[in-house]
């Protein structure tokens, strides 16, 4: 699996051709599902914003997709693999939306669709806010909303971990972030919206913005 972890979409000519390079052919020869399983884990987030995530987000499901569905991960396990597997197989990008993290995990664990993922080198997986931070070991309790989340692991599928919206709201500023990369035990990064980080065989900082990174080899940029 290809991995494309951002903090607002793509949102600029920098990730949009990233994206493109991921894919290895234009997006609008590409078939995508949008999953908005994490946005029913977070109290901000609610049908309004599911429908904006899934039909109106210029860059995320409006890029130009060939074509648009939607994989409800809470569904998932109500209607058989034999149903959804072929979905995922036969896609060429899964959009993954925010929310929380930990329900995120919990519903990928529960589905199915983390076990299923390995087995798809040539997928391409694009995450917003909580849909790339699902992919790290651990978000840090300050990004738990879901009541019932046991802590703050999640599926640790790389092996850093992010803090997304870098200066977007007055609690993510940079103090934040550094108070927030000092307890969470692994290799980190700060990024705001106008950034990305590519992981295809290495990880690559993508961006047109700022981003700091916290005990990697790259730095503060």
């Amino acid at each position: 699996m290809k991995l494309l972890l951002t903090s607002g979409g793509v949102t600029n000519p920098s990730i949009h051709a990233a994206l493109v390079r991921l894919l290895g052919k234009p997006i609008s020869e590409c078939r995508a599902l949008c999953v908005p399983t994490a946005q029913w884990g977070h109290p901000m987030c609610g049908p309004a914003s599911v429908r904006r995530f899934v039909a109106a987000d210029r860059h995320f499901s409006g890029l130009g997709w060939a074509s648009l569905g939607v994989l409800e991960l809470t569904a998932l396990p109500t209607i058989g693999a034999q149903r959804w597997v072929p979905w995922v197989q036969n896609t060429d990008v899964l959009l993954v939306g925010g929310g929380d993290a930990t329900y995120l995990s919990h519903w990928m664990r529960e589905s199915g669709l983390a076990d299923l993922l390995p087995s798809l080198p040539d997928l391409v997986w694009v995450g917003v806010s909580a849909g790339s931070m699902v992919l790290t070991p651990r978000i840090g309790a300050d990004f738990v909303e879901w009541p019932s989340a046991p802590d703050d692991r999640t599926l640790g599928v790389v092996d850093f971990a992010i803090f997304p919206h870098l200066d977007a709201f007055p609690e993510n500023t940079l103090a934040d972030a550094e108070r927030w990369a000092a307890d969470i035990g692994v290799p980190a990064y700060a990024i705001d919206e106008q950034t990305a980080i590519k992981v295809d065989g290495s990880v690559e900082v993508v961006s047109e913005g700022r981003w700091v990174a916290f005990g990697t080899s790259s730095g503060d940029q």
